[in-house]
């Protein structure tokens, strides 16, 4: 059916829809909403979603407690392995990390430095152990600025300063033992009672050779702490300095019950037995302190040092020489263990390998010149040979292995190799340090007296006499045993 047309131009848009209120409404609160949360997360009041969750910050009390808890497994200074590797973590590094967030608790940076302190035990030669305690030294003065007042750390201090003493040139070492005896009697006039200041302030006064004084204190101080491993560790070198080895080998005991895992307690404890001659025993607690080691990683050569010296006074010197060789696998650098090895070559007659050894020791040597490092190459014991810088004449263990290389150097001359003009040099420079040692000087002038004689020929090259050496050669005491 057709329509009609009615003049309208046709209209085809869909018809448009009336204004919705409701629609505007919400339209504004979500540009609200959209701004609130934009100036919240500028502010820092609206975190971005998938962040990960939060875990707690640690306090510096439960790193105190750990790096306690590291001092008591003997983890003292854990060798960190090579990169990539995380570090290995340790008492001494964890103090760290606890007092970069607690900078101002003066116990805890007394207690860094007493177990930097203990920790020179674990390091083999003496230029680490004076490096690190400076390094004790810095902390426990930083402890002493915090709190002035405080009895205990005045007595670390004293602790601290007695064992730098024992690293120290003669007049340096008299001034660290003045100013230790002065924080002894400070710790002490602040708490008689204290006994770490009575263990120490024994320390220091058996270092000046007051002898009464020291065993008293440190009777004293264990009676006021029988679970101090400090007091009887102090009361145990003053026992073994006037001999009583076997009431020192007790205290010892006493100090290894309360700290089991510090294997130098153990070393000390064999050395007490190798003066008493009861070899067994002194081996076992050496092996003891070797084990402990190996269970921390630390290649420390120390006890095998001590294990090499005891088969030496038993006239086994293979075995000996075995666990010297062993040492310097540990720490091949170290020029002690060459003196040490150089000593047990010459008690079992090998002069050549004596001379390499003490030449390493007291003049040091080249990566070329390293006999015992590159034998230890060619065995695959070593990656490689290394230099190895020479001790200088600081203490009297070293003192004697100048005077045996002299010694050696006498021996081994011949007209046409003379070492004589090397082995005066060397034995000068002993009877300049230590003129008034008068078993040193006994070897001086009979090394003297070879070069002498050969040099005027009235001594034939066949007749020369055999190096000998002093019963007992040990490794620079520690302090505390």
């Amino acid at each position: 059916m057709a329509r009609n047309l009615v003049g309208k131009r046709p209209n085809f848009r869909p018809a448009r829809a009336g204004f919705n209120i409701y629609r505007f409404l919400l339209l504004v609160v979500l540009i609200l909403a959209g701004m609130w949360i934009l100036l919240g997360y500028e502010r820092g009041d609206v975190k971005p979603a998938f962040q990960p969750t939060p875990t707690p910050t640690r306090t510096a009390s439960s790193y105190f407690q750990e790096a306690q808890a590291y001092f008591q497994s003997g983890k003292l200074d854990a060798p960190d392995p090579p990169p990539p590797n995380p570090p290995d973590p340790d008492a001494i590094d964890t103090y760290g990390r606890a007092l970069e967030i607690d900078p101002t608790n003066a116990r805890a940076w007394a207690e860094k430095a007493r177990i930097q302190t203990y920790s020179i035990n674990m390091l083999s030669s003496d230029a680490e152990r004076r490096t690190r305690l400076r390094e004790a030294l810095e902390s426990i003065d930083t402890a002493i600025v915090l709190d002035p007042d405080d009895s205990t750390i005045h007595a670390i201090r004293a602790f601290v300063l007695d064992w730098n003493a024992s690293y120290a040139s003669e007049i340096e070492a008299q001034a660290f033992l003045k100013e230790a005896e002065g924080e002894a009697v400070r710790a002490y006039q602040l708490d008689p009672d204290n006994a770490l200041a009575l263990a120490f302030y024994a320390e220091v006064s058996l270092d000046q050779q007051k002898w009464t004084q020291a065993e008293q204190y440190a009777a004293r101080a264990v009676e006021l702490a029988p679970d101090s491993m400090d007091a009887h560790r102090v009361y145990a070198t003053v026992l073994e300095s006037i001999a009583q080895y076997r009431l020192a080998i007790e205290q010892y005991l006493e100090a290894t019950r309360i700290n089991p895992n510090l294997t130098f307690l153990y070393v000390y404890t064999g050395r007490n037995y190798l003066r008493l001659k009861v070899y067994d025993r002194a081996l076992e607690y050496y092996a003891q302190a070797a084990d402990i080691n190996e269970q921390l990683g630390v290649k420390n050569p120390i006890p095998y040092l001590e294990i090499a010296k005891t088969y030496t006074q038993q006239g086994e010197f293979f075995i000996a020489a075995r666990n010297a060789e062993k040492a310097l696998q540990f720490d091949p650098g170290n020029p002690n263990t060459y003196g040490q090895l150089g000593i047990i070559y010459i008690k079992s007659r090998n002069y050549e390998g004596a001379m390499s050894a003490l030449q390493c020791a007291v003049r040091g040597c080249s990566a070329q010149e390293n006999e015992l490092a590159m034998s230890l190459v060619e065995q695959e014991l070593l990656p490689g040979s290394l230099p190895v810088e020479g001790l200088p004449l600081t203490n009297l263990t070293v003192a004697y292995y100048y005077t045996e290389y002299g010694t050696v150097l006498a021996f081994m001359s011949r007209s046409n190799q003379n070492y004589c003009p090397d082995a005066m040099d060397v034995l000068a420079e002993v009877r300049a340090g230590y003129p008034d040692d008068p078993i040193l000087m006994s070897i001086v002038e009979d090394s003297e007296g070879i070069c002498r004689r050969l040099a005027d020929g009235s001594l034939a090259p066949e007749n020369i006499p055999t190096p000998e050496v002093p019963e007992m050669i040990e490794e620079t005491p520690l302090p505390g045993g």
